[in-house]
């Protein structure tokens, strides 16, 4: 997961998706567990579940995590294309700065409608292009895919019985995050790939070609009480 407004966009998308006490939530792609650390300080009640494609990260996850009194909590090794959970289990299904790291939008979009309960709600941040501008490549982070725009979201939904919710495009909360992502990276020594990546990214919002939005889709149903 590329780590570039992780504690904000986790609560943006949080609250995009209605999430409260007493649900069981799941984090896909959830990198080092940043989401479900906070969900698990702000809630109650909460069965909290990450899952992630890398065990190193979850291993670490796992050390620096541990569940409030009332909550439970655990992280599963998986691929987001096959998620290894039954169907209608979950009140929501989180993908924080992580689906465009996903081999298909389209298979995920199936998998996280299959496992939601009748009423329940997906939602995400992704860096969304402008129609005639298409960017796929690979980085320090693994595979970028940065070619759905909202009206192929749209049809995510509508080829997997979503329907299309939240469309919210935050962008000018992000810039001034590039300024702070651009001193840790000098500081951290981080690869020139990466840094250029950061750049470029940075440029494209600021040309208005490129935007970070959330987006959040309900399952067909009312919701279980």
């Amino acid at each position: 997961m590329i780590v570039w407004l992780p504690f904000w966009s986790a609560c943006a998308i949080c609250a995009a998706a209605g999430v409260h006490d007493g649900q069981s939530i799941l984090d896909v792609g959830c990198g080092f567990g940043g989401t479900i650390a906070s969900l698990n300080e702000r809630l109650s009640g909460a069965e909290l579940t990450g899952v992630n494609i890398d065990g190193r990260q979850l291993a670490r996850a796992r050390e620096m995590i541990v569940p409030r009194p009332g909550n439970s909590l655990r992280f599963l090794q998986g691929d987001a294309c096959a998620l290894p959970f039954p169907d209608a289990r979950f009140d929501v299904v989180l993908a924080v700065e992580s689906i465009f790291h996903f081999r298909d939008r389209l298979t995920f979009f199936r998998e996280a409608a299959r496992v939601l309960k009748p009423g329940g709600c997906l939602a995400l941040s992704d860096f969304v292009p402008i129609r005639y501008l298409h960017l796929k490549w690979r980085s320090f982070y693994g595979p970028i895919n940065l070619r759905c725009s909202p009206a192929t979201y749209r049809r995510l939904a509508t080829d997997t019985g979503l329907a299309p919710r939240i469309e919210r495009d935050v962008t000018a909360h992000t810039m001034p995050t590039y300024a702070f992502l651009r001193t840790l990276e000098r500081i951290s020594r981080t690869p020139l790939s990466t840094r250029c990546l950061t750049l470029l990214v940075e440029g494209l919002n600021r040309l208005h070609l490129l935007r970070y939005m959330i987006l959040a889709f309900a399952a067909p149903g009312s919701p279980r009480v």
